[in-house]
C-alpha cells in the first residue's frame, strides 16, 4: 500500500466517522419530537430506545461473520447509506410500526457500521505504525456537534423531522458513497486473508475480557453524562433550564479537543499512560459533580469528564487490534458489543440509584467503574498483561 493510498484511506474513513456522528446526534437529540410525531407513550419509549443498542449488538455480531467472507470496507460501504436511509425513514413515517421498522434497521446497520469502521481504523493504525485512532473518533465527535447543532436549528425553526433530516441525508449520503471508493486497509506481514485466525489462534475471550469491561465502564460513564447531565444540573445543582442544556455541549466539545490531541499524547507517553491519566481525570470529574455546591462547579466536573473519558474507547479498540493482530476484525466486532452493553446499563443504573438513594450518590458508581479501568491499564500496552492465564503472544509493533 502506497503512502498516498494510506492517506486517502485515512481521510475517507475520517469522513465516515464524521457522517456517523451527525446521523446519531440527529436521532438522539430529536427523541422528544419522534415521540410526539408517533404518539409513543412514556411507558413505551424505553422499549424503543433499548431496542436500538440491542439490535446494534446483533449487527456487530453478524459483522464478525460477514467479514470472514468480505472485507470490512465492503460492510462499511453499504451499512453507512443504510443508516442514513433509516434515519430518513424515522422522519418520514406516520404509524408506530413505521418508526419501529426504521429504528430496527437503524440499530442493525449501526452495529455493522461501528464494527467495520473500527476494524478499518485498527488496520490503518497498524499500517501507519503510530497512534491515529483517536483522530477518527475526534471526527465522530465533530460530527456529533454538527448533528446536535442541526437538530437545535430544526427545533428552533419548528421544522418537521423529515424537513430536518432530508437535506442532511441528501448531502451526506452521496458524500459517503463517493468517499467509500478510497477505503483501504493496512496489512502487516503477520496478517492473513479474511477468516484466518491470528498467530495465537482464535480470539480468546479470557484475554479480551479486560478490554470488554473497560469498554462497558467507559460507556456507562458516557451514557450517564448524555442522559442525566441536564436533569442533574437543574434538579440537583439548582441551575436554570437554559443552563442545564450546556453541560452536554461542553462535554462534546471537550471530547473533541481531547481526541484531537490524544494521538500526540499516545505517541509521546504511550497508550497505558494516556488511559491511566484519562481514567483518573474522568473519575475526578464524577467526584466533582457528586460534591458540587452549585451549577458552575458541576459544569467544571463535566468538563473534566469530557477530557478524561474521550481517550478510553479509541484506545480500547486499538489495544484489541494489537492483542490479536491476525484476527483483529473478530476482536473488534466482539469488543464493540460492550459499547452497547455499557449504553444499556448506564442510564437505567444511575436513574434507579438516583430514585432509590440520591443522584449525588449515584454519580459515585460510574466514578468507581472508571477507576476500575486502572486495574486493566496494562492491557493497553504493546505487551498486554495476561489476564486469565492465556499464552498467546501479542503483536509488538510500535504504535505509540
Amino acid at each position: 500500500m502506497t503512502d498516498a493510498g494510506l492517506r486517502h484511506g485515512r481521510a475517507s474513513l475520517g469522513l465516515s466517522f464524521g457522517v456517523q456522528g451527525v446521523a446519531f446526534a440527529l436521532l438522539v437529540t430529536r427523541i422528544p419530537a419522534i415521540q410526539d410525531q408517533y404518539g409513543i407513550s412514556d411507558g413505551l419509549l424505553p422499549v424503543f430506545l433499548a431496542a436500538v443498542p440491542i439490535l446494534a449488538g446483533v449487527g456487530s455480531v453478524a459483522t464478525e461473520k460477514v467479514v470472514a467472507r468480505v472485507r470490512p470496507g465492503v460492510v462499511l460501504r453499504w451499512s453507512q447509506p443504510l443508516v442514513l436511509l433509516a434515519l430518513l425513514g424515522v422522519g418520514a413515517g406516520r404509524e408506530v410500526w413505521h418508526v419501529a421498522v426504521a429504528l430496527g434497521v437503524f440499530g442493525l446497520a449501526v452495529g455493522a457500521l461501528d464494527a467495520s469502521m473500527n476494524m478499518l481504523g485498527v488496520s490503518l493504525q497498524r499500517a501507519y505504525g503510530r497512534s491515529i485512532m483517536l483522530g477518527f473518533h475526534a471526527a465522530y465527535s465533530l460530527g456529533g456537534i454538527a448533528g446536535a447543532s442541526l437538530a437545535w436549528a430544526g427545533a428552533r425553526w419548528e421544522l418537521s423531522l423529515l424537513g430536518s433530516y432530508l437535506p442532511v441525508v441528501v448531502v451526506l449520503l452521496p458524500a459517503a458513497l463517493v468517499g467509500s471508493r478510497w477505503y483501504t486497509e493496512g496489512k502487516g506481514p503477520e496478517e492473513k486473508e479474511p477468516g484466518a485466525v491470528g498467530a495465537g489462534g482464535a480470539v480468546s475471550f479470557r484475554l479480551l475480557l479486560p478490554l470488554c469491561l473497560v469498554m462497558s465502564f467507559a460507556y456507562i460513564g458516557d451514557s450517564t453524562v448524555s442522559n442525566w447531565s441536564a436533569k442533574y444540573l437543574q434538579d440537583v445543582l439548582g441551575g436554570s433550564a437554559q443552563l442545564a442544556t450546556v453541560p452536554y455541549n461542553v462535554y462534546m466539545v471537550t471530547t473533541l479537543l481531547g481526541r484531537a490531541l490524544g494521538d500526540l499524547g499516545v505517541r509521546r507517553f504511550g497508550a497505558v499512560a494516556v488511559v491511566r491519566g484519562g481514567s483518573l481525570l474522568a473519575a475526578g470529574g464524577f467526584a466533582v459533580v457528586a460534591v458540587a455546591p452549585g451549577a458552575w462547579v458541576g459544569m467544571f466536573g463535566f468538563t473534566m469528564l469530557g477530557f478524561g473519558l474521550c481517550v478510553i474507547v479509541p484506545q480500547t479498540f486499538a489495544a484489541a487490534g494489537r492483542m490479536f493482530p491476525g484476527s483483529s476484525d473478530a476482536a473488534v466486532a466482539r469488543l464493540n458489543i460492550f459499547n452497547y452493553v455499557g449504553f444499556l446499563v448506564g442510564s437505567p443504573l444511575v436513574g434507579a440509584l438516583g430514585d432509590a438513594w440520591s443522584y449525588r450518590g449515584a454519580m459515585l458508581v460510574p466514578m468507581a467503574l472508571v477507576l476500575a479501568t486502572l486495574v486493566y491499564a496494562r492491557a493497553f500496552g504493546p505487551e498486554p498483561a495476561r489476564y486469565g492465564g492465556g499464552h498467546e503472544r501479542p503483536h509488538t509493533a510500535d504504535v505509540g
